[in-house]
């Protein structure tokens, strides 16, 4: 039996969303929504790279319906979140983040904290260089509940990078206390690195940002028992904070209101004419696994990682690969694009394969009625589809099949789909 209580059940959720629908504070609640990008990376900026966080604590809802208690990052003044927002500067910025610690005790004893940013070099904790905190196992100064202290830096390399706390890092990195930080290279917000190469489509930019969760762990401490981090074992594995089906919904749905990150990408297909640019998914891995990540029918092009694109003295050494293995701490920067290769057409290149009868199909939730893209067809009698357009979904999941797990529920954690919609222009919402 499941230890963690239930707070929540989806048919509770959809009353809830149901009934604030009607009322002026759901109107509200849906225009703020609707005015977020609906897939995509949703970046936090300031024009002066300069941001407020505070670290603290709150729920979210897990995939099998328990809700998980977390720390995590919010913006100053907002809602809770988890992961933290999304940091997005440019190269070059004199970057500046206010930290203020709103953790709960625990277990009556006041929870230190502090932040590090693997990969920025000369940082400053309250304007001199940021030093170990022994005393306090923290790498480097920490801050007592209620205090702040602010860090800054020079971000000097374009890339994907992780903010995380550096205190008792093996404790409170798996409580939640990570998010994504991203520098923009000179050469422009459509560049991954300061190589032409890397240009892409920029609303075609995506985050797998994975992470692992030991249910036991987040119990012990909303409960203010003892933990020991030793008997450690993930039981849920995460993408963007959320695992499957949860995944795959828009950014800032309404039934997860402290977990705003989707995971879908969703793009048109390859044009060297009228879309000839790739797509570009940004990997973060803040667990203590390796996680395998599989696009399936879609392999990418792996062209920088941690920061660093893959060059040594000119020589391009990008690669293309079907799986991507993130190791513990990494980021990596993949580039993608979706064509169809065979060109099929009903009409004038049909696919040279006789279709079973329709009783010998078994027919997905996704599927239009036509193998081609645009297409809708009429699908049998009591049979439902999503789709709408008649796009491709193509999955995208971890491929240590372990990790496709929910507390024992099968099938969850981190999977995504790639949506391909047909060529612009197109009938699709």
């Amino acid at each position: 039996m499941k230890p963690l209580k239930y707070k929540w059940t989806r048919l509770a959720l959809v009353l809830v969303i149901a009934l604030l629908a009607l009322s002026p504070l759901g109107l509200v609640q849906s225009a703020k929504a609707f005015d977020q990008a609906a897939v995509g990376i949703v970046c936090t900026t300031s024009p002066t790279a300069t941001f407020a966080i505070d670290a603290t604590g709150g729920h979210i809802q897990m995939p099998d319906m328990n809700t998980m208690f977390m720390w995590s990052y919010a913006l100053a003044g907002g809602a809770f979140q988890h992961p933290g927002p999304v940091l997005c500067v440019n190269q070059g910025d004199t970057v500046s983040i206010t930290l203020t610690n709103s953790i709960p005790n625990y277990r009556g004893v006041p929870v230190r904290t502090s932040l590090i940013f693997p990969g920025q070099d000369n940082v400053l904790a309250g304007g001199l260089p940021a030093q170990p905190d022994l005393a306090n196992a923290s790498l480097t100064n920490s801050i007592a509940p209620g205090g702040s202290v602010t860090y800054s830096f020079i971000a000097n390399r374009p890339g994907t990078f992780i903010y995380e706390s550096g205190t008792d890092t093996r404790m409170q990195v798996s409580m939640g206390l990570f998010g994504a930080l991203i520098v923009r290279p000179n050469l422009g917000a459509d560049y991954v690195y300061n190589r032409p190469d890397s240009q892409f489509t920029s609303t075609e930019e995506f985050m797998a940002l994975l992470s692992e969760i030991d249910p036991y762990q987040h119990q012990a401490v909303e409960s203010n028992k003892a933990f020991n981090m030793n008997a450690y074992r993930a039981r849920y594995w995460m993408i963007n904070g959320r695992g499957f089906p949860d995944s795959i919904a828009d950014n800032n749905a309404a039934w997860l209101p402290s977990q705003p990150y989707g995971s879908l990408a969703r793009i048109y297909p390859y044009d060297a004419v009228n879309h000839p640019f790739p797509g570009v998914e940004r990997f973060i891995n803040v667990g203590t696994e390796e996680f395998p990540f599989h696009p399936h029918a879609n392999n990418g092009l792996m062209i920088g990682r941690d920061g660093y694109p893959l060059e040594d003295g000119g020589l391009d050494l990008s690669m293309e690969k079907f799986a991507f293995n993130i190791g513990p701490g990494q980021t990596w920067d993949v580039i993608f694009k979706w064509y169809d290769a065979e060109n099929y057409n009903p009409d004038t290149n049909p696919v040279p394969v006789l279709p079973p009868e329709l009783v010998n199909m078994r027919l997905g939730m996704f599927f239009s009625g036509s193998p081609y893209l645009g297409h809708l067809e009429t699908l049998p009698p009591g049979v439902t589809t999503l789709n709408e357009c008649g796009e491709y979904y193509i999955i995208s999941h971890n491929h240590a099949l372990f990790q496709l797990d929910a507390f024992g529920q099968t099938m969850s954690g981190p999977i995504t789909y790639l949506r391909v919609d047909p060529p612009q222009p197109n009938n699709c919402p």
